[in-house]
């Protein structure tokens, strides 16, 4: 349809303003065509009657709204979120920038998918350019470097988690783990007069291994959570050095930091990079950095009571074999992909908080995710909600995570544990000295 024509139909719903049919067709030209004009001439010869249905109105405030007509907004829909809008925009103009900042979050509260982050930043009084922003985030990043001739205990500090602290009820499923964690070495803790008298110390290691994205990290988290320890999360990167012997002097300094502030967790990601078998070792320094590793967890001058080791690693066959020997690493986990229960568990908690239609069943969405991780089933729930997100754009107001919103992103995610337990398989029936991956073989008998 043309503007011509449009204004044609202007011209006769002026002659005859009660013509019910025609004010639909001029409603729908409006809409079709985007002509902000010809809507606000028909509204005013008809009124708010115009809008006879809720599509309609909704369809007139977002078109208005997406004009910037303010002031017919607030006279259309005065308790709606887009007039909210429209009003912080007003009294912005007027120079009222605290009653604007309050009607910009009233709106934003009632309708999220209206947010406007450039409007936002104007209330704020905040102008950054790029650059600043960049250097900001630089700054923010920033961590002491550590001097290859002074590894003091201020290096260590910056090892502490600052995030905040969760517990096992935040880590879905792993039942026969967590009871594990929770005999070994969480009761320890919390009851130390019990175990000195038992002449059991608290403290020992852990290593938990799995496909990636199961939960060890996060596992690791919980633990300490549950004792009420102190967190140091330590990477790589905060141990090898390119000089020779630093390396070995920052283990020893990470360790020395946890005894000073026991009871302490010290957590070990991908713990093969620094605890790999030494014999598979190309330089000298690596085998050096293995056994400083090995005297630390149970050396003759260390005294490591409430101080607990965890390690995490998704090639347990390539950490030393040292490191298995009770006094060290006293008990070796497998963290499985999560079972059906679990799935449940994981998709309420990454579901809770999140705007998720009313009455949705996910049972269907469980069975389907056989051999998804948790980070699987993160990734799905994410996907997911950037359906619902576009959703939402799209119509100018909030859509909900639905049913279909999952089982379309489901379409979208493929299982990432399958190439791992296929490798985990092979070391299980060909590699299983001593018993050592007896779990991973139950678990896949188990699954089939």
């Amino acid at each position: 349809m043309t503007s011509d024509t449009l204004n044609a139909l202007l011209a006769a719903l002026r002659a005859t303003p009660d013509n019910a049919p025609l004010r639909g067709l001029v409603l729908d030209a409006c809409f079709d065509q985007r002509d902000v004009a010809a809507l606000l001439a028909a509204l005013e010869l008809c009124g708010s009657g115009l809008l006879e249905t809720q599509d309609r109105r909704e369809r007139a405030v977002r078109l208005l709204a997406d004009a910037g007509e303010h002031d017919a907004l607030l006279r259309l829909a005065p308790d709606s979120a887009e007039a909210s809008m429209a009003r912080a925009h007003l009294l912005f103009d007027e120079g009222r920038r605290a009653e604007a900042q309050d009607a910009y979050r009233a709106a934003v509260a009632r309708n999220p998918a209206i947010e406007d982050a450039a409007f936002a930043s104007q209330l704020s009084g905040k102008v950054v350019s790029l650059s600043d922003a960049r250097s900001s985030e630089a700054r923010l990043r920033a961590v002491p470097s550590i001097a290859n001739d002074d590894t003091g205990a201020f290096d260590a500090v910056r090892y502490q988690e600052p995030a905040a602290r969760i517990g096992f009820d935040d880590v879905g499923g792993l039942d026969d783990v967590k009871r594990e964690i929770r005999r070994r070495i969480i009761t320890p803790f919390l009851k130390p007069s019990l175990f000195q008298r038992f002449k059991r110390q608290s403290g020992g290691g852990i290593l938990l291994y799995g496909p990636p994205g199961c939960g060890k990290t996060l596992l690791a988290r919980a633990t300490a959570g549950e004792c009420g320890a102190k967190f140091y999360n330590v990477s790589i990167t905060d141990v090898l050095d390119m000089y020779i012997g630093e390396s070995e002097r920052k283990l020893h300094e990470i360790f020395e930091q946890a005894r000073r502030t026991a009871p302490a967790v010290i957590f070990f990601d991908e713990i093969e990079a620094i605890g790999g078998k030494r014999q598979h070792a190309r330089e000298a320094t690596s085998a050096k950095v293995v056994s400083q590793f090995l005297t630390e967890l149970d050396g003759f001058s260390q005294n490591n009571h409430q101080v607990l080791v965890l390690g995490a690693t998704n090639v347990p066959w390539a950490v030393d074999p040292a490191f298995r020997r009770p006094g060290r690493f006293d008990r070796v986990l497998f963290v499985p992909p999560p079972d059906a229960e679990a799935r449940k568990t994981i998709l309420d908690l990454l579901l809770d908080g999140r705007p998720v239609a009313d009455g949705i069943d996910l049972r269907d969405i469980v069975r389907r995710t056989s051999g998804h991780s948790g980070a699987d089933l993160r990734n799905l729930v994410d996907t997911a909600a950037d359906e619902a997100i576009e959703a939402s754009i799209a119509s100018g107001k909030e859509t909900e995570i639905s049913l279909q919103h999952l089982r379309d992103a489901l379409e979208q995610i493929r299982p990432t544990t399958l190439e791992w337990l296929t490798s985990a398989k092979n070391h299980a029936r060909y590699a299983n000295q001593g018993g050592q991956y007896d779990e991973v073989l139950k678990f896949l008998e188990k699954q089939g």
